[in-house]
This record gives structure tokens, C-alpha cells and sequence, in this order.
């Protein structure tokens, strides 16, 4: 017989890369882990986000989802507020109803990138754009939250969805020449390894019951490098590589509509002192990502040429 679910887990986001990643971890026999995507469930929508936390009694809410564009949210500024700040009120006042832990995800652009180190949890953040504005607003509003983790990550990547890491593999199969922004640093983070990271975070405060010594904290991963090193890492690893030319760019040579921080090294000393959590060291993370991203393109290439794919 089967054992029967002690504790249940509510993924929202469900469809992104870090919240199919929390799908897909182990999260142990007596969790039942619930996701929903944007499509089952709009975090924007009060109603439909208080019919779902009252009929699944979650003990945890791991809020994954979020607007995301940093681009576009200098055009969208008001749907990007009522997904990343509006609706983690709702699910913070939802999570004090039912006694649930939230864990709320946040981000390195809440900093603008001018401190000369590594950013730690007690600097003062100073957003560049509404992105990063309407994110630390978020963190705000998860802080109304009666049993609260934020998590605050840098330049996630992984093999499901599009991300760094997925791009520069593509764009090797298609140049000859590719520039990389290399004047701006930060730590790059896999979302399985996140995945994992969040699982420990709450079975170490048991599902909530035993509150962390604080209510923030970074967990990023544990190397910085620049944009360009990281695709030269990419390439690195990857089986097929990439002769072509390679380029180093400046921010200014690569202008973008969003202001991003040139430095978002977060120093996640502060999660692994408390509750042992860190992320692996960069290149085994990134190692893994690209051989699971290579072996199914490979695996796709065999079957088109079996004719199996349509």
C-alpha cells in the first residue's frame, strides 16, 4: 500500500522553467505537489487564486510565477505590478488563512548593480527598472505573509524553456559570429538545482512549522561570472562546441529598452549558515543542463530522421 499524503504542496508558475523543475523534483512519499500554470490558474485573479488555497489547505505555497519580460514591463508597467506585487498580497493573505508556508521567489534586479562586491541580504535595494520595482514590491507584500521565505535568485537557466543557455546553443548551430555582453556579473543559477535547493529549504523548516531565522535570503549560485564567460562555459561543455568568432560587448554596444545591474553577485552565505542550503558549483550544474538539453535534441534529430516527428 501506498503511503498516504501528509503534507501538500502548492506550485504556482507551474509552467515556467523553475516551477516545472519543482515538478518534476522529488519532494518525498508523504508530499502531494499540486502545480498550476498561468492558463489553470492566473495569479492575478483573487478569486481564483482563494477557490484554489481553500479547496487544496496547502501546508506550503511556492510561488514561482511572474512577469518575467524585463523588457517589456517598461511598456506594461501595470500588468507587471498586479503579477508580481498585487497577486503575492492575495497569496500571502491566502497562506495566513489556511496556516500555509509561502516561499516567494524573488530576483537579483531588486539591486541596481553599483555596490563593489557581493550583495547581501541587509544592502539597500535600489531597482534600475519596473521589473526589479515592481519584484521588491513583491517582497514586500510576501512579508504580510505570517510564515514567509523569499528567495532571492540571479540569471536562472535550465533545460525546459528558453533561457542564456538554450539561446547560445542555438545561436552556435546558426553563426559564425557571436557577441556577449561581458562588463556586466552575476551568478548564474540552474533551476533544477533551485528546485532541489527549495525542497530542502522547506523539509528543514518543516513544511512551516519551524520558522527560519529570517524571512529573506539569497540563494543564487555560488560562481560570478560575466554574460560572455558564461557563454564561453556553455560552449565549453557543449559536444559540438563553437568555432566561430567571438565577440565581447559593452552594455553600451548592446542597448537594451530595461536598465540591468552590472553586478548581481548575491552572496547566499547567509541560507547555507542558517539552514545548510547551497547551490553546486557552477560547472556541474551547467554541465548536467546542457547534456540533458543535448541528448534530447539529439534524441529528436534520430527521430525525424526515422520520420517520427511531424
Amino acid at each position: 500500500m501506498s503511503a498516504v499524503a501528509t503534507s501538500t504542496v502548492l506550485v504556482t508558475g507551474a509552467g515556467g522553467q523553475l516551477g516545472r523543475e519543482l515538478l518534476r523534483v522529488r519532494w518525498g512519499s508523504q508530499v502531494e505537489v499540486r502545480g498550476y500554470g498561468s492558463e489553470e490558474l492566473d495569479i492575478a485573479n483573487q478569486g481564483a487564486v482563494d477557490a484554489t488555497v481553500d479547496e487544496l489547505r496547502p501546508d506550503v505555497i511556492v510561488n514561482a510565477a511572474a512577469y518575467t519580460n524585463v523588457d517589456q514591463a517598461e511598456d506594461e508597467p501595470v500588468r507587471a505590478e498586479t503579477v508580481n506585487a498585487t497577486a503575492v498580497k492575495t497569496l500571502a493573505e491566502a497562506a495566513n488563512r489556511v496556516d500555509a508556508q509561502l516561499i516567494q521567489i524573488s530576483t537579483d534586479y531588486v539591486f541596481d548593480g553599483s555596490k563593489d562586491g557581493w550583495y547581501v541580504e541587509t544592502d539597500s535595494i535600489n531597482p534600475l527598472g519596473v521589473y526589479g520595482r515592481t519584484k521588491a514590491r513583491g517582497e514586500q507584500a510576501a512579508q504580510q505573509a505570517n510564515k514567509v521565505i523569499i528567495l532571492r535568485t540571479a540569471w536562472v537557466y535550465g533545460a525546459l524553456g528558453s533561457n542564456f543557455v538554450t539561446t547560445m546553443l542555438r545561436l552556435a548551430a546558426e553563426r559564425d559570429e557571436i557577441g556577449v555582453v561581458d562588463d556586466q556579473v552575476g551568478c548564474p543559477s540552474a533551476a533544477g538545482a533551485l528546485a532541489k535547493a527549495i525542497v530542502e529549504v522547506v523539509t528543514r523548516t518543516e513544511f512551516g512549522r519551524d520558522p527560519s531565522p529570517e524571512r529573506l535570503y539569497h540563494l543564487a549560485g555560488p560562481d560570478a561570472v560575466t554574460w560572455y564567460q558564461f557563454a564561453e562555459a556553455v560552449f565549453g561543455q557543449s559536444r559540438r562546441g563553437f568555432s566561430g568568432i567571438r565577440r565581447r560587448l559593452t552594455t553600451a554596444d548592446y542597448p537594451t529598452k530595461a536598465c540591468r545591474p552590472a553586478n548581481s553577485r548575491l552572496d547566499s552565505s547567509l541560507i547555507l549558515d542558517h539552514l545548510g542550503v547551497q547551490l553546486p558549483p557552477f560547472q556541474q550544474s551547467l554541465s548536467a543542463v546542457v547534456t540533458e538539453l543535448e541528448t534530447a535534441t539529439g534524441r529528436q534529430e534520430m527521430e525525424a530522421d526515422r520520420g517520427e516527428v511531424r
